[in-house]
């Protein structure tokens, strides 16, 4: 009975929507699979949200946690290119009869030797920092020794070269052994070593090696990598820049390429050649290796430029917010990384200020020159002053 009572209703609907059963049941599945999908394009835009809240939060948490656990001394080491002499007389005794002293030695060392009027000291120029530290030991040695003609200081050079080249070392192993990073060959504790004659932005590039393989190790371990890996590939980021720099390419593909004589792991040279994003990672620890090293050097204090290109340059900045119709004030702020504009609120809308903020970005990017990016911040303030009386 129930069966036949089923029947004449289905009879009633197909003569009521004038459909076969085959047209209503494709008709019944499109409205549910529109309504799934409605639902579904709903339901993965919160989850894309909730993650990226959540992994925007977890990411800050980390990088907190690494900066707090790793507290660097930041002292910036100075290559010094100025020796010391007892009296101006030595200075004639340095040169030699007709400078065949002061050839000699800018011969065996690579270096410019300046000898002018400033009392009290001997300029040694040159743009090898390791080759600067030679000169520098040599000369105060031949000073010392009082005994200066070419052999003397071709002699003096070469046992000074020796001793750089042991001391470089020294310092390589040295610094392995703070980062309790082991199986390194001589070779790369060689040149870990001269790192700390080099300097990027008067940052020294040894302790920022030193910083970056901390930095990065926290960071993997709050992840659930292996500190260990992190830290070898943070400690070794850098190798690159202790390369003589006749070398053709970048400091990481010159990096990697020297790691890769020495058998060091895929991760370590993937992590050494893509810190700056020149190659795609293929690792987890890369991404980590250059957050620790953006870390690092954008940490207020940890790099100068001179005073006087770091005044103009927020002069340029400010000269060029100030050129915009519309601006009443202008603020180069946090060491000339953003721009603070305050515009006249009665002149410009609200749909004009974004425009000048852009146009303000726009300009910067064609007219200056600078690492990282500039923050354009444009203040648009309404006051409304009523009396109670």
């Amino acid at each position: 009975h129930l069966s036949s009572v089923v029947a004449q209703q289905k009879n009633q609907l197909l003569k009521i929507t004038s459909m076969d059963i085959k047209e209503a049941k494709e008709l019944l599945l499109q409205r549910l699979e529109d309504e799934c999908e409605r639902e579904m394009s709903g339901l993965i835009q919160r989850k894309v949200a909730e993650a990226d809240e959540i992994a925007d939060e977890k990411s800050r948490e980390i990088i907190s946690t690494a900066i707090q656990r790793y507290a660097a001394e930041q002292t910036c080491e100075v290559s010094v290119s100025m020796v010391d002499i007892p009296s101006d007389d030595m200075k004639g005794r340095v040169i030699g009869r007709e400078g065949r002293n002061i050839r000699a030695f800018e011969k065996a060392t690579g270096v410019d030797v300046i000898v002018d009027d400033t009392p009290g000291v001997i300029v040694v120029s040159g743009f090898n920092p390791i080759r600067r530290e030679i000169a520098r030991l040599s000369m105060e040695r031949l000073i010392q020794d009082g005994r200066i003609h070419p052999t003397r200081i071709e002699e003096l050079v070469a046992q000074t070269k020796k001793d750089v080249q042991q001391k470089v070392l020294h310092i390589g192993k040295e610094a392995a052994v703070e980062v309790d990073v082991r199986g390194l060959n001589n070779k790369i504790l060689s040149m870990i070593g001269a790192l700390y004659y080099r300097t990027s932005f008067g940052q020294n590039v040894l302790r920022h090696s030193v910083e970056v393989a901390y930095l990065a190790q926290v960071m993997a371990d709050e992840l659930g990598l292996d500190g260990s890996i992190a830290r070898r590939a943070g400690f070794l980021h850098d190798i690159g820049k202790a390369m003589d720099r006749e070398m053709e390419g970048g400091h990481p593909v010159i990096g990697a390429n020297f790691l890769k004589r020495f058998k060091e792991s895929s991760v370590i040279l993937n992590a050494v050649e893509a810190h700056h994003g020149d190659i795609p990672a293929d690792n987890p620890y890369t991404p980590l290796i250059a957050a620790a090293d953006a870390i690092s050097a954008s940490r207020p204090g940890a790099r100068r430029e001179t005073l006087e290109r770091y005044i103009k340059r927020l002069e340029k900045l400010e000269e060029i917010a100030n050129g915009f119709k519309g601006v009443e004030n202008c603020y180069a702020i946090q060491a000339g990384r953003e721009v603070r504009v305050i515009v006249n609120a009665d002149n410009i809308g609200d749909d004009g200020a974004v425009k000048i903020a852009r146009d303000i970005a726009r300009k910067i990017e064609d007219e200056m020159t600078y690492p990282g990016e500039i923050k354009v911040t444009l203040l648009r303030e309404v006051r409304c002053i009523e009396y109670a009386r």
